[in-house]
């Protein structure tokens, strides 16, 4: 008996599962995803050999992404009619996003949600990440620090007059400094976060890798 309403169980929630079709272009408001290069290179990208972190780049404050997101949740892997992005598209974001292949998997996860086309997916995404000033501060370190991660938020709402606490997270990983996440409105100003994107870093002494 017990097993039996095991089995009805799983049946039940892998039922939920598929059923979940997220719509493209429903959604409440963007993510923008800034990640801190230097640091995603010492914790990840140097094992992986990515060309991110190649000493010939100088990448700061890079475009993790744009994330379509509901006030609570977001979608994700989104039905579209649109094409996917060319390898050309792909490329042409690495400079703001460090590899083709980030910019194509921000595409096939989160773009397919916003309702645009490739092209106007990275079209929005290169001018939401030109609206948010990257504080220089962080450029000017000669050897990695640790630092609370509030002093990353501070010096982001310094830099950024429009924002308010309410509006940005400091995320991070592995003791390292991760990202900021801003919340900004479908027209790309600022808006309070939602729960569900509101999770700040309490960390005391975060790392912070300084550009290589």
């Amino acid at each position: 008996m017990h097993r039996l309403v095991y089995v009805l169980i799983l049946g039940l929630w892998a039922g939920t599962a598929q059923a979940r079709d997220d719509k493209a272009g429903q959604f409440d408001y963007y993510v923008l995803s800034l990640s801190w290069s230097p640091n995603w290179c010492a914790v990840t990208g140097d094992a992986q050999q990515s060309d991110q972190c190649d000493t010939r780049h100088d990448h700061g404050w890079i475009l993790h992404g744009l994330w379509p997101q509901f006030h609570r949740g977001y979608p994700s892997y989104c039905r579209t009619v649109e094409r996917p992005p060319s390898r050309s598209m792909t490329a042409g974001m690495a400079d703001i996003m460090g590899t083709p292949g980030l910019a194509w998997h921000q595409w096939k996860k989160h773009g397919t949600c916003s309702g645009l086309s490739a092209a106007a997916y990275f079209e929005l995404s290169r001018r939401a990440y030109g609206l948010i000033t990257r504080p220089r501060v962080f450029r000017q370190l000669d050897e990695t620090v640790r630092l609370p991660a509030a002093v990353v938020e501070k010096a982001f709402l310094q830099a950024n007059p429009g924002l308010t606490p309410d509006m940005l997270t400091i995320t991070c990983k592995n003791g390292h400094i991760q990202e900021a996440r801003l919340c900004l409105s479908r027209a790309l100003t600022p808006v309070p976060c939602g729960q569900d994107a509101v999770r700040d870093c309490s960390a005391r002494d975060a790392i912070l890798t300084p550009v290589r």
